[in-house]
């Protein structure tokens, strides 16, 4: 049956098209067939929703997670779905679930992204019957998806794959020629499989898990640029995209992937780097790397984009548990002795270790992602209720002891069951307007479906709209809605080579309807929900009751009014894998 959506506010997902109220016909195979004014379709036999006072909008994009492991046992990824999000993707930071048995891939993911070994390794030794690009493509397409899919082939998959897991985690080894040449026939029929690109990793946090390699670097990490030449000149030929992390602690290898995206005498290479930020810990690395990127764009004739969350970026601790605390020594050293807490306390309790990480943690000019500032981290869970809603300078005053003593005293009498939250970055709104109109950023960057307990932004999109409607509403428009709209859906899609992210004659209807006037319920709370197919396991998740009151994908409603459709992904499928266009 034909399907119309009458008299909503419609965003075709174009900046310079004038949002108008209109009517959208969507045909029995799910396409867009007409997009007309209000009333002008005779309505005879169509399925009529009514979407006056509502907006229309295409279904956002999300460019960034780690849902590898929960699409195989939750396809609907209910956490994106139900935000407006209809198309993802994953494959981030060199990890991917194609090439490797189900033990090797499962340590390269559950420590560094935060998703529960106890839960990924027996899901993949029960799911995997795939070795290739096209058969995880197959296995993927056969899913009841709620969503559309599009994947990067993990740089540290291919590695491990064609050098053996044990000589891929070793300092200084380096690929064979014949090595080299197996890791270019991988990446060749991931990109002939539709693959997007190639992503990789440089940042020391990234480390495997298990009992086997543990506190080791992901495999990326290893590889030398002169070993990744041919992959990236292989991307840089068929079109593909390069996505990845520098190391976070020099910061110098980032000029690599300024360098790898120029186009001068050669082909530009569409190269994506994490993540462009306003530091509370360090102010300066915004504009140096606003600065850098322009640079490398307008003189270097490069395709280069960095990636932004459009929202403060607010994390959640369980005691030391978060790859934060690997980016200075002692905090590495305390997540290497998570599975040994006898021997992590008694080096706690070390006057040496602990002189030592007061001096790390106060170094004012280091580079840094969390500000190691103890008066801005809040308890807000602990055995002990007195100190809910302190924090740690708070307690240490009325201790009268060092913030670094109460906080590692607490470590070592509470371990997790003390959490804590902060803000590490884009706590200051003013700059909103010079990061949401930032040419050469990508609006994304959610992070979805792992660090599960650490942080929420499953519903960024949304707050990037009523942060722009409020700025409109104050009569200091940060930019109009249409460009908003345009940044979240059709940008993402025609970068990244995704046929999504766009609402015309023709096109797939992949759409969303949402209520502006319930903008009100957006806000930066966090709540725990369970994932039923992960054995309830919970995670933080994003609540905005009455923004989003349908979501469309395939042309077939799959979420309305805070429910989702009977049997949502479990019989009936909605999205589709996307391949490079």
């Amino acid at each position: 049956m034909k399907t119309l959506i009458k008299n909503g506010l419609f965003f075709s997902g174009l900046p310079e098209e004038k949002a108008m109220k209109k009517d959208v016909l969507i045909d029995e195979f799910g396409r867009i067939s007409e997009i007309g004014p209000c009333n002008s379709f005779d309505e005879s036999g169509l399925k009529i929703i009514e979407a006056d006072g509502k907006w229309i909008v295409p279904g956002f994009v999300d460019s960034h997670t780690h849902y590898d492991a929960e699409v195989l046992a939750s396809p609907g990824l209910k956490e994106s779905a139900r935000h407006g999000v209809t198309t993802i993707i994953l494959g981030s930071c060199s990890v991917s679930a194609v090439f490797n048995n189900p033990e090797d891939t499962a340590d390269s993911f559950t420590r560094v992204e935060a998703i529960p070994r106890e839960v990924m390794l027996p899901l993949l030794e029960k799911e995997k019957t795939w070795t290739s690009p096209r058969e995880w493509k197959e296995y993927i397409n056969k899913l009841p998806l709620g969503i559309n899919v599009a994947s990067f082939i993990g740089h540290s998959d291919i590695r491990m794959k064609a050098m053996g897991i044990e000589r891929s985690l070793k300092d200084g080894e380096s690929a064979t020629k014949a090595e080299e040449d197996q890791m270019l026939k991988m990446l060749t029929d991931a990109l002939d499989a539709g693959f997007i690109g190639l992503s990789t990793m440089d940042n020391p946090w990234d480390k495997m898990d298990g009992n086997k390699y543990w506190s080791h670097k992901t495999p990326s990490f290893y590889s030398s640029w002169k070993e990744r030449k041919s992959l990236i000149e292989l991307l840089r030929k068929r079109d593909a995209i390069l996505q990845g992390a520098p190391n976070l602690v020099t910061r110098i290898n980032a000029f690599n992937y300024l360098f790898a995206s120029t186009g001068i005498f050669r082909k530009p290479l569409k190269t994506t780097m994490i993540a462009m930020m306003d530091l509370i810990g360090d102010r300066y690395i915004y504009p140096l790397i606003a600065f850098a990127s322009r640079s490398a764009n307008v003189l270097g004739n490069a395709n280069f984009r960095m990636q932004s969350p459009p929202i403060p970026f607010t994390v959640y601790y369980d005691g030391v548990d978060s790859v934060m605390f690997e980016e200075f020594p002692s905090g590495e050293a305390l997540r290497d002795l998570a599975k040994e807490l006898d021997k992590r306390d008694a080096l706690i309790n070390d006057p040496k270790f602990r002189e030592n990480f007061k001096r790390e943690i106060k170094k004012k000019f280091a580079p840094k992602v969390w500000h190691k500032d103890l008066s801005k981290a809040v308890i807000i869970d602990c055995p002990d209720q007195t100190l809910i809603g302190k924090n740690f300078y708070q307690i240490a005053e009325e201790k009268n002891q060092h913030p670094v003593d109460v906080f590692l005293d607490t470590i070592i009498q509470y371990d997790k069951k003390i959490r804590w939250t902060t803000t590490i970055a884009n706590d200051r709104k003013k700059k909103y307007k010079s990061l949401y109109n930032f040419p050469y950023n990508l609006i994304s960057f959610s992070d979805a479906g792992a660090h599960l307990n650490n942080m929420a932004f499953y519903n960024f999109p949304l707050k990037m709209i009523k942060i722009v409607q409020d700025s409109i509403d104050k009569g200091a428009p940060i930019m109009t809605m249409e460009k908003c709209i345009w940044r979240l859906t059709k940008e993402q899609g025609d970068w990244f080579n995704l046929d999504c992210g766009y609402l015309a004659k023709g096109k797939v209807a992949d759409l969303v309807i949402i209520d502006p006037a319930n903008f009100k319920n957006i806000t930066e709370n966090v709540e725990l929900n369970a994932i039923e197919e992960f054995g309830n396991y919970e995670r933080l998740v994003n609540r905005n009751e009455g923004v989003v009151t349908m979501v469309m994908v395939g042309g077939k409603k799959n979420f309305e009014n805070e429910n989702f459709v009977e049997n949502y992904a479990k019989s009936e499928k909605y999205g589709r894998f996307l391949e490079k266009v």
